[in-house]
């Protein structure tokens, strides 16, 4: 009996598993560096929120980039430092499955007469002993999958807050130069203006003037308008709020690459890579593991081995051992069994689903890119090139008196119109490649926020 319990003892011991003293954060730090070269932070004690303070402050002392503002927010960001938590509680369920649940005492004190009858039994849960390193399997698998997800939803939060840093960056831009259209439309009206009440000028070219005014003024509301709300998604993705609020940007955006990313075998690689469609691997493997747990309990739901003591009053004590089993004739498991197949089967077919779309995001995303890319290279190097051409050729005109004043701002308002759509196209860029890499390493770009 005594080597019984050795046994018993044994293998609950080899069984058990401990808590991780990173909570399995290393292994999400790892994934999100391997593919964006930053590291995020899990923050789970006073000093480590003040660390991250202290750091996000030294990163908004200088003028942000779209690294910076990402590092910020995964340092920084509330919602991602509440979804670390299932990781959390993932491992605790894993933990507590590597756990047994322990024998358990029954006592009877029983009277007959002057006779005293006691009875003392322990059992223990065989069968949950034998269960639990396949009941670790599959919360081990969970526990997996839940680091993947915790990876994808800060690799997610990275990329949105690059793509919040170049919209703000361009509606900055876009406002000062449509500042610029605002004072040429507001010279051009008041000239119009002075010139017709002089009876120079026809009140028709002055109400067209002015209301190239009008409208100016009411564009210029409106991109304000975009800035302050380009401003406050990229607060939000980096957690910032109070002082904060006042970091700075640059002055203009990025310039374009040299030369664009070639395709190559960029599916290939979004499979490799992309967390969405490892944790749904992960998540399959783990249901698959259940399915056998599933199966092997169907016909035997108990079994507990007892060990029984009795004594009676001027009688030698009892001693000896139990074992009940129970089988349950009424449901042989075939619902559960039934249940963990369809579950199975519908883990596979997402697991399919995901593959596919990751084939499709990246071939749609790329052409994205590349017809990005394009376009502001256009613009690069034709037609903002060909408007300061113009440009200098009118004020050339305008000196030698072969151009009026209007013809010279209208002028500049068309320059400065052609220097706005290029911003636009290399703001289009920029957001084009964020969502490249969304969809290289972290899922679908249209999931994020």
């Amino acid at each position: 009996m005594k080597t019984a319990l050795a046994i018993l003892v044994v293998a609950l011991l080899a069984g058990c598993v401990s808590f991780s003293e990173d909570g399995g954060f290393g292994t999400v730090q790892r994934a999100v560096k391997n593919r964006i070269g930053q590291e995020p932070k899990w923050q789970r004690s006073p000093d480590e929120a003040n660390s991250v303070r202290t750091r996000v402050k030294e990163l908004l002392a200088q003028p942000l980039t779209a690294e910076s503002a990402a590092q910020i927010a995964l340092l920084n960001n509330p919602s991602l430092q509440a979804s670390y938590a299932e990781m959390g509680i993932a491992e605790a369920d894993l933990v507590q499955a590597s756990r047994w649940s322990g024998p358990t005492f029954s006592f009877a004190r029983l009277r007959r007469g002057n006779e005293t009858e006691l009875e003392r039994s322990v059992f223990f849960d065989v069968l949950g002993l034998i269960s639990i390193p396949l009941s670790t399997k599959v919360e081990r698998g969970r526990f997996e999958s839940a680091q993947a997800r915790a990876a994808g939803e800060t690799l997610k939060l990275a990329l949105e807050a690059r793509k919040a840093f170049f919209s703000a960056l361009a509606a900055e831009e876009g406002v000062r130069y449509m500042e610029q259209v605002k004072l040429a439309a507001e010279a051009s009206a008041d000239l119009a203006r002075r010139m017709a009440a002089a009876g120079n000028w026809p009140k028709l070219h002055q109400a067209r003037e002015q209301v190239f005014y009008a409208e100016t003024t009411a564009q210029l509301a409106r991109v304000r308008q975009t800035k302050v709300a380009a401003r406050e998604r990229l607060s939000r993705a980096m957690g910032l709020w109070g002082d904060d609020l006042r970091f700075a940007l640059p002055e203009r955006l990025p310039d374009l690459p040299k030369v664009a990313r070639e395709a190559g075998d960029l599916e290939a690689q979004a499979l490799a890579q992309r967390l969405d469609v490892q944790g749904a691997r992960r998540e399959t493997e783990a249901l698959a593991r259940s399915m056998g747990l599933a199966r092997i309990t169907r016909f035997v739901d108990l079994l507990e081995f007892g060990l029984h003591n009795n004594s009676e009053t001027d009688k030698p004590a009892q001693r000896g051992w139990e074992v009940e089993l129970r089988i349950p004739i009424f449901d042989f498991g075939g619902a559960r069994v039934a249940r963990a197949e369809q579950l199975y089967m519908q883990s596979v077919n997402r697991v399919a689903d995901s593959a596919i779309r990751a084939r499709s995001e990246v071939r749609e995303t790329y052409a994205a890119y590349r017809t990005t890319f394009d376009l502001a290279k256009h613009y690069r190097d034709e037609i903002v090139p060909l408007r300061k051409r113009i440009s200098e050729e009118m004020l050339l005109r305008y000196n030698g008196m072969l151009a009026s004043v209007f013809e010279l701002l209208a002028d500049s308002r068309d320059s400065v119109t052609s220097v706005n759509a290029y911003i636009e196209a290399l703001r289009d860029f920029w957001l084009a490649e964020s969502d490249l890499q969304a969809a290289l390493t972290a899922g679908s770009p249209g999931a994020q926020k």
